[in-house]
């Protein structure tokens, strides 16, 4: 998953472009045209909503739909219970939870009762949703206080009530860092985040880019993989629409974003979201602590071609899901083939960004509009508007609900 810490609707440091000078640098996958896959499978408008634009999506343990609103938005309600007339939302865990300042702009007092910066959302097979706080809505610099530091929080949705917060340690945050999308291995009892690193003081570069693994039983952290050629952004634009009267660009180069797990908690899947290739690791290397960076860095696999993507899911049969930011679809890399093809597409789903497998049987994504936004047009215009869409589509198998 992505978002723009650092934009949030300026101008200042971005190159803007559209038009016909976009075509000749956006082969996705760095080799022409993506493949449709004949046919598509059905893809469903699920919700129309008024707030602003879907970022990460989860579920309940009964399957009803949360949603994490896309903090480049700076939504008032970060995480919400998506209502049975799937036009509306309920707060969630509670209106209390949405922000870590107080109704007169002061910050509040206990920040781990609190959400500051969250789109980075899943629930796990023992019913308890993870909320990966980035805590970047303020710089420090801009008078962010101490104590409010990255955190995950685990809500144990079948009791309604805080399971525990664990705060990502120093260790594994840099300033730079912007913790982003994650998985839970409890095979293994970790989760694993990708570190983007596009956050204060980075310059948009992602060039910090790295995983943190977190114990579940000790609730340390460790920072992997910084500056490996699989989790570091290449320095080309995020475009959008090529091709279209709508094209643009943003200079903007984010590290190691998408990340799945597959079923068996064998291989972990990664990859920047500026980048044409996905890679893979082994869990039992990753977690392997002997292993100096050198060593656990040639441990890491090219696994196939792929276009700049957000989101990533993974099936039961290793087939991988990945969100084209820029170009209204969703598409699959198949276990199969290991080549990358377009799967669903729509005019209306701009800028998917979390992709996640639902009990239901389907795959759920949302458009969050980010390159309509004022930001993202050339000419400071925003196009963006309601309604917010969630959609959803029958994936080529099951997966894990939650992820």
């Amino acid at each position: 998953m992505h978002r723009f810490a650092h934009l949030k609707l300026k101008r200042a440091g971005l190159t803007l472009a559209a038009g016909a000078a976009l075509v000749a640098g956006a082969a996705a996958c760095g080799a022409g045209a993506i493949p449709a896959r004949p046919p598509q499978p059905a893809l469903e408008v699920y919700a129309r909503l008024d707030a602003t634009g879907v970022g990460g999506i989860t579920q309940m343990p009964d399957g009803r739909v949360i949603i994490g609103f896309h903090p480049f938005y700076e939504p008032e309600v970060q995480v919400a219970l998506l209502n049975a007339d799937r036009e509306s939302t309920t707060p969630y865990p509670s209106a209390a939870w949405q922000s870590c300042k107080n109704a007169d702009g002061s910050w509040k007092s206990d920040f781990n009762a609190c959400l500051d910066w969250v789109l980075g959302l899943h629930t796990d097979q023992n019913g308890v949703l993870w909320l990966l706080d980035s805590a970047k809505s303020t710089d420090k610099a801009a008078g962010r206080p101490a104590g409010l530091v990255p955190k995950l929080v685990g809500w144990n949705t079948h009791q309604n009530k805080l399971e525990r917060v664990i705060p990502i340690s120093p260790e594994a945050t840099l300033t730079e860092s912007q913790h982003n999308d994650f998985v839970v291995d409890l095979k293994h009892d970790v989760i694993v985040i990708a570190d983007e690193a596009i956050g204060e003081g980075s310059g948009g570069a992602g060039d910090k880019a790295a995983l943190v693994v977190v114990d579940l039983s000790t609730g340390g952290s460790r920072r992997l993989l910084q500056g490996h050629p699989s989790v570091m952004p290449l320095k080309e634009p995020i475009r959008w629409d090529v091709g279209r009267p709508t094209s643009g660009a943003v200079d903007l180069y984010v590290g190691v974003d998408g990340i799945a797990l597959d079923t068996k908690s064998e291989w972990l899947y990664f990859a920047p979201l500026n980048a044409y290739k996905m890679y893979r690791i082994r869990m039992s290397d990753l977690l392997d602590t002997s292993l100096t960076a050198a060593q656990l860095g040639a441990k890491v696999e090219t696994y196939a071609d792929k276009p700049f993507n957000g989101g990533l899911a993974i099936d039961r049969d290793d087939n991988l899901y990945l969100t084209e930011v820029g170009e209204r679809a969703v598409g699959v890399i198949p276990s199969s083939t290991r080549k990358y093809e377009r799967l669903v597409s729509d005019p209306d789903l701009v800028w998917p960004d979390g992709v996640t497998y639902n009990s239901d049987g389907s795959m759920y994504t949302g458009a969050a509009q980010l390159s309509l936004t004022s930001a993202l047009q050339a000419d400071g215009v925003a196009r963006n508007e309601r309604p917010y869409l969630v959609y959803r589509f029958k994936p080529l198998a099951p997966g894990t609900p939650g992820f």
